[in-house]
């Protein structure tokens, strides 16, 4: 499986577009002003001055408020998110748990490959924009996932696990079936276990590298109950008829990579980018499964 380094890589720095090394500054900017008055309800930590407004108008496609209330986010629970990437759900599930006598775990890319130290100084950049706005973020807990790594919190402590796009960089490095078995260990009996991921065509021999970044809804189910979990409930909150799934650049053609010619190549500038801006960002399966009690 040589592509482990390329797949660490390639999640990492899915986000650095939006997040990069500056965007650590530029997050604690616009979230001083916000530091004054603490939020208590999801909508208000959603609506926080803190989040960058390219995120926000993310808010969109991605549905926080909806989604994160379908898997059953609440008050003072114990929350663990797989590979944060730039951020952009930490923006939410920080604040508000850091307001409601919660706590997050973040279980960060594991970053023990000496040959790729780009993805260690971008995952070392979030972690600065984390610890150093404590006022935002409160006190959240970084542990690590990888093909190597240890626990991502404490056995039966979690009441929610996250897997927000992240299983087709998982299938890529072979350690997809890890990930859901390190989810069941953390959650409580009883927790939630939530899926965000691009959904991919059904009635298709799926791809085990999810090299288009496209992963088929009944596979993951598949996956989540060979490793022990209940399928509890299924959502159409993030769906998007209008992604036909068979782009050049695989889902990152579309916002908000727009990727216009292959990873590791240079953009092509005459690609026309307007067939899939008009698509908008991917069809994505979001679902709910249990640990059973």
């Amino acid at each position: 499986m040589g592509s482990i380094q390329q797949w660490s890589r390639r999640s990492v720095l899915a986000g650095a577009g939006a997040f990069g090394l500056a965007g650590c500054g530029k997050a604690k900017d616009e979230a001083a002003p916000a530091e004054k008055a603490r939020p208590k309800s999801l909508e208000a930590t959603v609506a926080g001055g803190w989040r960058l407004a390219a995120d926000r108008a993310r808010d969109r496609w991605r549905h926080p408020i909806e989604t994160l209330k379908f898997w059953g986010l609440a008050p003072g629970q114990t929350v663990v998110e797989f590979w944060p990437g730039a951020g952009w759900y930490t923006d939410i599930l920080a604040p508000f748990l850091a307001d409601t006598k919660g706590h997050l775990y973040e279980a960060l890319l594991e970053t023990n490959n000496p040959a790729d130290p780009a993805a260690a100084e971008i995952v070392e950049a979030y972690r600065r924009k984390v610890t150093s706005a404590k006022k935002i973020y409160g006190d959240v807990t970084f542990t690590a996932f990888g093909p190597t790594s240890g626990p991502v919190a404490p056995a039966g402590s979690a009441d929610l696990v996250l897997f927000l796009r992240n299983l087709h960089n998982w299938m890529a490095g072979g350690v997809a079936e890890k990930a859901f078995k390190d989810a069941l260990a953390a959650l409580k009996p009883g927790g939630v276990l939530g899926v965000e991921e691009h959904r991919g065509q059904s009635g298709r021999v799926q791809d085990v590298l999810a090299a288009d970044g496209y992963v088929q809804q009944d596979y993951v189910i598949q996956m989540a109950k060979e490793a022990g979990f209940v399928l509890a409930a299924t959502s159409e909150i993030n769906a998007n008829p209008k992604d036909t799934k068979d782009h050049p650049f695989g889902v990152w053609t579309l916002p908000p990579t727009r990727l216009s010619a292959p990873r590791g190549e240079p953009a092509e500038p005459g690609f026309d980018h307007a067939k899939y801006d008009a698509i908008g960002e991917s069809d994505r399966m979001t679902l709910k499964f249990v640990k059973p009690a």
